[in-house]
């Protein structure tokens, strides 16, 4: 089934004639980025050039994706805005409230009890308002969209930072929050910062243990967790187009973890044939028809130091394995040097669970390589060590590799199937024993290892390898083993080396499934009723946000100084959070528990200075909004990394935080802030993060003539009677200051539609 045909027929039609304005206003050769942007430009035809990391642009993109956790709180914005039905296409996908413990049929059972009211909720939203919906069990948002919505040159936002994914079928694929999915369904334009660009050559070509995951690894060593802010990173060379369309999939969907807008690949032949596998031959053919507007023009890549900002060059031929960690997926160890720099480290070495599959690594050519591992286990009899879990992308790949028969050899060597969902991911791992809070080490396929994020286990050392290093790091047991190099011995007390892994790209008898899991909407959703309980503890209909009161904001207390990481994780935590995100109250209530305070060291334990005692985050906080006081949230560099979740940005404003003044943020938490009627400053110089105090009163000036490019005031009132004041910066334009005058712009939308 191809979805959307005659949208994809429609941005391909206008594609040429675009592409070739934008070339003659930008007078230059075109990157793939900027004839992607350039096309989906909300004005029809670009009339302007515009200047990489400065210039605000609208934009049409052709389609929305929401996962569960994060479309709840965007469906419940929709519904305020007045619309009938999605101006664009659009879908949900149940893949984030599903706990991985037992197996994938009794996991799945639970799940659908415990949430059938959220499930039940989405459905029925979905039904009204024309959106498709991928039902519990149906796979993983990213991995079901490469299958059946992903098309090249097209432009996608998704509320999760993971749909980037997409970039691998060589989309503009960017993760956003649910405010801005709201506006695109509303059929508003999408505003973005023009991108700067960075380009990665990729010469030779993946080979032995090497895989497409070694390269994002690769870079995520090179340009660390903030190196892509505010740019779109493509890839080229004779490495790109020699590499499968999944492994380029898994390359974009980490460069989130790079902050990076998205990332993307020119069209080429194996896009071809994975559009072919997944059964749209005729959206191949399109692009075939249009294949020079879908990569970048030949100067391009030939001279790539003229066109892109900065230019990274990596030769696969030479690529090591790697493996990222722990704590941060910027951490990369060559698999060569992993046991010298974890023995100097004091990383627990022995191995107790090995993870693979996620949206990041679940395709069918992953999973046939770990089986290719996995079945050495008993031709060499060998004996797998550690635990190990597989969590297939979707229906669609679970049916076909338990066909092909890799599920069976997994079992051979004990393996576990989660369901097709995200799992130990994100933290939806009902880990045995992790309570006791023990040091271990687990490696996994995933794409994020921050601290507690996968077991909740602050002292579970979590690395990120592929697929096929992990299971052999699970077979061995060892983190500090070498499979290039190092034997096993098996149970006879023989020396044996694994074999390197091989794997289909994809299968030779096509893909196969009885029931993807796809509810089509009402044709006429307009009979459709959709209720919440007023009772619920799931489920909360909004109420708007109350508008900027027209004055400086005046003695707003310090709720809490966080020192060092702290992302959307450390904000609004998931795991067991995740069955609040459609009730903005009850969520608001893990707001900030996991970030570190400066003053104390401590997690969750800041001063409440109505009273002098030291309380939860939460706490205190709404212990200011029931006295009517503001407060300010401070933080450190690349604040809000990580996930594209909302609720970080929705539970401050809903407690009552007024400002959120850091020395850094990352893209989209920035944005979010900006959407929910908040303030987003940084420091104009880092080193007044040190003139915070703990019982700081705060006051923020030049509100009133709040500007583009005009810093504020903060006049930091200190409990010895001093203070200071400092400057701040802000990078609101002209329609983002109306959004925070407005109280949020999901205001604006409610107003413009009465």
């Amino acid at each position: 089934m191809i979805f959307d045909l005659d949208m994809i027929k429609a941005v391909y039609s206008r594609m040429g004639e675009r592409v070739s304005a934008a070339r003659e206003l930008v007078g230059r050769p075109l990157t793939l980025t900027e004839k992607i942007l350039y096309s989906h430009l909300w004005d029809s035809a670009p009339s302007k050039a515009y200047v990489r990391g400065e210039s605000y642009v609208d934009f049409g993109p052709d389609r929305v994706a929401m996962q569960d956790a994060t479309a709840q709180m965007a469906l419940l914005q929709f519904m305020q805005a007045g619309r009938p039905k999605v101006a664009v296409p659009s879908t949900v996908h149940c893949d984030h409230l599903i706990t991985a413990k037992t197996g994938a049929n009794e996991d799945l059972k639970i799940a659908t009890t415990e949430s059938e009211e959220v499930f039940n909720f989405l459905s029925s939203v979905s039904n009204k308002y024309g959106i498709g919906f991928w039902k519990p069990g149906a796979g993983i948002i990213h991995q079901v969209v490469l299958e059946n919505y992903a098309f090249p040159g097209g432009m996608m936002i998704g509320t999760d930072s993971h749909t980037v994914n997409a970039g691998g079928l060589g989309m503009i694929a960017i993760g956003v929050g649910g405010a801005d999915a709201c506006d695109v369904m509303a059929g508003l334009p999408w505003e973005l910062k023009f991108p700067k660009l960075i380009g990665v050559k990729l010469t030779g070509r993946l080979n032995g243990w090497t895989s497409a995951k070694d390269v994002i690894l690769k870079v995520a060593g090179i340009l660390t967790v903030k190196g892509g802010t505010g740019a779109v990173v493509e890839y080229f060379g004779e490495g790109a187009t020699s590499m499968s369309c999944t492994g380029k999939g898994t390359i974009c969907n980490m460069g989130a973890e790079i902050g990076a807008t998205t990332s993307t690949f020119g069209y080429d032949d194996s896009m071809a044939r994975y559009l072919r596998a997944t059964g749209r031959a005729e959206v191949a053919d399109l692009a075939d028809g249009i294949r020079e507007h879908l990569t970048a023009d030949p100067e391009v890549y030939a001279n790539p130091e003229q066109y892109f900002d900065q230019v990274i060059e990596i030769n696969l031929d030479t690529l090591e394995p790697h493996v990222n960690g722990p704590f941060t997926p910027d951490l990369a160890t060559p698999i060569s040097q992993l046991k010298q720099v974890a023995e100097a480290n004091g990383w627990p070495t022995k191995v107790e669970v090995g993870l693979i599959g996620s949206c990041t690594n679940s395709s069918y050519e992953d999973i046939a390589r770990a089986a290719s591992l996995a079945k050495q286990v008993a031709d060499k009899k060998l004996k797998t060590k550690a635990e190990f879990t597989i969590t297939p992308g979707s229906e669609q790949v679970r049916y076909t590799i338990e066909r092909d028969g890799f599920i069976s050899i997994f079992d051979q060597i004990g393996a576990k199937v989660f369901a097709n969902a995200c799992g130990p991911c994100i933290g939806m791992w009902n880990r045995v024993g992790a309570e006791k809070k023990e040091k271990n080490t687990i490696v996994h396929s995933f794409n994020r290892n921050f601290q507690a994020r996968q077991d909740g286990n602050p002292n579970t050392y979590a690395f990120v390898a592929s697929p096929e290093l992990v299971t052999a790091l699970a077979i061995a047991g060892d983190l500090g083993f070498n499979p290039l190099t190092d034997t096993l011995i098996n149970e006879e007390g023989v020396a044996v080396r694994l074999d390197a892994p091989t794997g289909d790209e994809l299968p030779s008898r096509g893909f196969a499934v009885e029931d993807a899991g796809y509810q089509a909407p009402a044709a006429d959703g307009s009979s459709v009723e959709v209720k919440v309980s007023p009772t619920s503890n799931r489920l909360q209909l909004l109420d708007p946000f109350a508008a900027w009161e027209g004055t400086d904001l005046h003695h707003l207390r310090l709720l809490i100084k966080a020192k060092g990481k702290c992302t959307t994780d450390h904000i609004s935590m998931a795991g067991p959070w995740l069955k609040f995100r459609g009730h903005l109250d009850n969520i608001s209530n893990n707001l900030l528990i996991g970030a570190t305070n400066f003053f104390n060291e401590k997690t969750n334990s800041v001063k409440n200075q109505l009273d002098g005692s030291y309380d939860e985050v939460p706490k205190v906080q709404r212990a200011y909004k029931a006295a009517g006081i503001g407060s300010i949230v401070v933080g450190d560099e690349n604040y809000g990394e990580g996930s594209s979740r909302e609720h970080a940005a929705m539970e401050p404003r809903h407690l009552g935080v007024r400002a959120v003044l850091v020395k850094s943020f990352a893209r989209i938490h920035e944005t979010n802030l900006k959407k929910q009627g908040m303030l987003a400053l940084t420091f104009a110089n880092k080193e007044d993060y040190n003139k915070i105090q703990e019982d700081d009163q705060i006051d923020i000036l030049g509100l009133t003539s709040f500007a583009p490019g005009k810093s504020l005031q903060l006049v930091l009132r200190h409990s010895d009677g001093s203070s200071d004041t400092i400057e701040v910066l802000h990078s609101y334009n002209a329609q983002q200051i109306e959004w925070f005058k407005a109280g949020g712009a999901l205001n604006i939308i409610r107003a413009s539609v009465k």
